[in-house]
């Protein structure tokens, strides 16, 4: 059995993984992946002109400075996330990975044939659940090939 277990650092994702360790160590698990998706996509092109050509060479290189920050932390996340199976001597290995969470989440079960999705029942939530939808009601419709347990 093969499970893959989305993070996003919330106290949802954190249970999420707290529950996929309990059914590794009861089944034969014998591949645990933990994923974490970020979407961070800069786009200056949708800036008026006149502000993208007050963007300075120092400008940008604190941007890009400001970006590693966030990505570092963003990994930071992960690596908590791989302790919980850590703690149990549970084997799991971490994946990284840019683009749409939703969408992201389920390319990487459907490539790497994960029998099992577990997932937090929610994230982000209040007004940007409202915006952006719910990424954990979007693995379950999109998921065809495993199943998905969403952790409360």
């Amino acid at each position: 059995m093969k499970i893959l277990v989305c993070t996003d650092g919330s106290e949802q994702s954190q249970k999420a993984a707290e529950k996929a360790a309990i059914i590794a160590e009861g089944c034969n698990v014998h591949d645990v992946a933990i994923l974490y998706v970020y979407d961070e996509k800069w786009d200056f092109s949708s800036l008026p002109r006149e502000e993208t050509d007050q963007i300075t060479k120092k400008d940008m290189e604190r941007f890009l400075k400001m970006q590693e920050d966030h990505k570092g932390k963003k990994k930071k996340i992960l690596s908590d996330a791989l302790k919980t199976f850590e703690n149990k001597n549970i084997p799991a290995r971490t994946i990284f990975k840019e683009g749409h969470p939703s969408h992201t989440i389920v390319k990487a079960a459907c490539d790497e044939e994960f029998d099992m999705v577990v997932i937090g029942s929610r994230g982000q939530g209040g007004l940007k659940k409202a915006f952006l939808g719910s990424v954990s009601s979007a693995v379950v419709q999109e998921c065809k090939n495993c199943s998905v347990l969403t952790v409360k």
